[in-house]
């Protein structure tokens, strides 16, 4: 799933996106998100009030100093006997540094909750949200993407997103209260010393700006990198008998080996970047800390500055430089849910199925027609070549050609798993245009079988009925036996219960064939589909499907892709595809007779190839 850099002038429009896909996912958890900011926002005015409490106590009630704090402090103090009472009577002013304590216990408690609450809630959303606009996406989509990029993508960058939310962005409400109280603090106590302490402050942001554009670089490169390493993991699971069968364990190890270490090397320098920006930030915060404190003293021993205002201003001093601290660890995880927003919005901002204006659920029981259909996929040659047949309703339509001809093509068209452009013919279903049918509507009443049979990690009874929740068992065992499974599953110890894992890996491919065909047997659909889906069962079994689709469809439209002439020999017609195009047209009885492409391979599948190769060889002789 490549993407472009975002170029400079595209920045500003990125965020926007990320800012409006964000609120978007938030939908739900915005109120615990608040209730998180208002209790984070009484955390920091608590982390506030506390240097204050010291430095009264230092400078006024031990010091008898004249307090310079606002009327409504002095007529508090002065309700509770004056400083002097409290000199005398310190433990009012422990406990006074307790009872804040409590409350920013409480205060932070509630905000672990409600935060972790909106996370997890943000969470559910974002996966639920994508998980049904995946599901929407065009199979064209699919079959262009990584099913191992796709997943990290709802995992990886998703949890990256939370943990941003979670950890940083709320965070964003206290640290600038932070900020903004002590900077209020440290220059009602001292302009001259605030001044010194802020003058590190612009560089060390720059130094944070400067970094930014190179660690949002390097996380881009990892979280890319991990998704083809995901991809390969995935690829390698799912064709692990493949890989067992030809013995490419080694082979297969070495790839994935060459792309781990190169998805480790990509962490590691980034890791040395990041080692770099967040040791020089500690050193330079640091450092702005020990200038405060040497300069403040020296303030102090001038008279300009009082014990508890030092005290006082260390304290805000440090609350400063610990957001300025925190910067750069925000900046970092910034930059991971950037890169991850916008992975993430590469999925959400793909155009989803929809129908055209206008759509219908049209009667599905009427004449399929194909009308001068031309179709290339995205960076090939045509692979259909002005192709025109009629279907007539109820009947039965075989379709024989070799590998590439076009066949799948055909059918993944008339199931709109491919857009037909305009201007390359029309589909039609009872004369009704399917680009004027309702998708699901359409999809709903064909039942199709497809070459590779999909079986879902589960059991035997839950693939069959997969349809509809509505079926009894009555009717998943009278569609298993219509596809000759029954006899198979009364062997296992679990019957219909039997568990098949993941692809129907526990059953033999001409087993998932049946299981797929009695899916689709069940749903009863006016037009069924089979393309090439008794290739992998016997001679015997095929003849008995095929029986069992006429008694059980007699009024069907059942169309029948497959390269055995046998399978086809019941079909009212027979095309025969050739490079995309319709080479030949007709009853198998017909075709048998004509001499062309379906005489030639009936003749080689029923014995006759080799003496036919035999003569052709022993007239090459004669004509040298």
């Amino acid at each position: 799933m490549p993407e472009k850099a975002v170029s400079k002038q595209d920045k500003k429009t990125a965020r926007r996106l990320h800012t409006q896909l964000l609120l978007k996912f938030l939908k739900g958890s915005k109120r615990l998100f608040a209730c998180s900011i208002i209790s984070s926002l009484i955390y920091a005015l608590c982390d506030m009030v506390d240097p204050q409490i010291f430095r009264a106590a230092i400078d006024n009630a031990i010091g008898g100093k004249e307090p310079t704090f606002p009327r409504y402090v002095l007529d508090f103090v002065d309700r509770l006997g004056g400083f002097s009472y409290l000199g005398q009577h310190l433990w009012i002013m422990a406990l006074a540094v307790v009872v804040v304590a409590v409350i920013r216990g409480i205060s932070g408690y509630l905000q672990r909750v409600m935060n972790n609450k909106g996370a997890e809630t943000l969470v559910r959303r974002m996966r639920d949200t994508m998980f049904s606009h995946i599901e929407h996406l065009p199979y064209e989509w699919h079959m262009k993407n990584h099913t191992g990029d796709i997943i990290q993508r709802c995992t990886s960058d998703v949890e990256m997103v939370r943990m941003f939310v979670a950890e940083q962005l709320v965070s964003v409400v206290r640290i600038s209260i932070m900020i903004i109280l002590s900077l209020f603090f440290m220059f009602s106590m001292n302009v001259g010393l605030t001044f010194i302490a802020i003058i590190p402050i612009p560089f060390i942001l720059t130094y944070v700006l400067i970094f930014r554009k190179e660690m949002e670089k390097g996380f881009r490169e990892c979280d890319e990198m991990e998704g083809k390493v995901s991809a390969r993991i995935q690829e390698n699971l799912t064709g692990m008998r493949v890989v067992r069968a030809f013995a490419q364990e080694a082979k297969e190890k070495e790839k994935f080996l060459e792309q781990n270490n190169h998805y480790n090397s990509l962490w590691v320098r980034l890791a040395a970047i990041m080692a770099r920006f967040f040791t020089t930030q500690h050193f330079l915060s640091m450092l702005q800390i020990l200038i405060v404190i040497v300069a403040g003293c020296v303030f102090c021993v001038n008279g300009k500055l009082t014990p508890g205002e030092y005290v006082a201003f260390v304290s805000y001093n440090s609350m400063l430089s610990f957001p300025i601290r925190r910067l750069g660890r925000m900046i970092s995880e910034m930059s991971k849910a950037g890169v991850c927003l916008d992975r993430i919005g590469h999925i959400m901002n793909e155009p989803v199925e929809q129908d055209a204006p206008g759509s219908v659920e049209a009667p599905m029981d009427g004449d399929i027609e194909f009308s001068h259909v031309s179709f290339s996929y995205e960076g090939s040659s045509e692979v259909l070549h002005d192709v025109s047949f009629k279907i007539p309703a109820g009947s039965t339509l075989g379709i024989l050609g070799g590998t590439g001809s076009g066949k799948s093509t055909l059918m993944l068209l008339l199931d709109k798993m491919y857009s037909l452009p305009e201007g390359s013919g029309t589909i039609s279903i009872g004369g009704v245009d399917i680009r004027v049918i309702k998708t699901r509507h359409l999809r709903k009443n064909i039942s199709m079988v497809l070459q590779e049979p999909f079986l879902f990690s589960r059991t035997i009874h839950e693939n069959i009925s997969i349809s509809s929740r509505t079926l009894t068992m009555e009717d998943v065992e009278e569609a298993a036996k219509a596809a000759c499974l029954d006899e198979a599953v009364e062997g296992f110890s679990k019957g219909y219960e039997t568990f098949v894992g993941e692809r129907g890996v526990t059953l033999s491919g001409g087993q998932k064939q049946r299981a797929a065909i009695a899916r689709a047997l069940i749903a009863k659909a006016p037009i069924m589909v089979l393309d090439d889906s008794l290739s992998a069962v016997d001679t015997e079994t095929d003849a008995k499907v095929r029986r069992a689709l006429e008694e059980r469809f007699g009024s069907a439209t059942i169309i029948l892709i497959s390269h055995r002439i046998t399978t086809l020999s019941k079909a009212d017609k027979v095309i025969v595809l050739d490079n995309g195009r319709i080479a030949e047209e007709g009853t198998p009885d017909e075709l048998r007779t004509a001499g062309g492409i379906y005489n030639r391979i009936y003749d080689i599948q029923s014995g006759l190839g080799d003496a036919y190769a035999k003569d052709g060889k022993e007239a090459g002789h004669e004509n040298d």
